[in-house]
């Protein structure tokens, strides 16, 4: 086991301290940029401060009241920030993502189906954004677990940023023989 201590026969791994008591380790650092005020991103907010994320609201419509309206409106380094849109029909999405992609966020991915292209493609397009920046996008989000609900995409979701975090696959962690 990397990283475990063996101590009169036990094996101690600092990394499963807090599951046994130890206290929660610092806050990363992490900005999980919650985009459109949604069943997801109300979850997505309620739990990633318990993975150590930082936590912003972004929805564009005043008229919604949720949040900042704008990127430009964070202000500090948002190369450590992680924006996630949790809705890909709204007609602000071309402006939100080209906005994270020229602030050279550290990931932005898209909720939809990976089965057709999304429409974050043409958006982006049309506003001219390149084509090599148009790939930073990813689409689906999250590990592949079969997610239907809110609760299940924000866990998907939150898993595989965590993984990336953590420089992990998001795979199983053990495969039966």
């Amino acid at each position: 086991m990397s990283g475990g201590v063996v101590s009169g026969g036990v094996v101690s791994d600092p990394a499963c301290g807090v599951a046994h008591g130890a206290p929660a380790p610092e806050a990363t650092g992490r900005v999980l940029v919650a985009v459109f005020d949604s069943p997801v991103a109300e979850v997505l907010l309620r739990w990633a401060p318990e993975l150590g994320f930082r936590t912003v609201l972004l929805d564009p419509d005043p008229a919604r009241g949720a949040g900042v309206t704008a990127l430009a409106h964070l202000t500090g380094d948002l190369s450590d920030a992680d924006v996630v849109v949790t809705d890909h029909h709204r007609p602000e999405l071309g402006e939100v993502l080209r906005d994270a992609l020229a602030r050279r966020v550290r990931w932005v991915g898209v909720m939809g189906n990976p089965r057709h292209e999304g429409p974050h493609v043409a958006a982006l397009a049309a506003l001219g954004v390149p084509p090599e920046e148009v790939t930073r996008v990813h689409r689906p989000i999250g590990l592949d677990i079969g997610s239907r609900t809110p609760a299940e995409i924000a866990l998907s979701t939150l898993a595989g940023l965590l993984a990336d975090r953590n420089g992990r696959s998001g795979g199983a962690a053990h495969r039966p023989r």
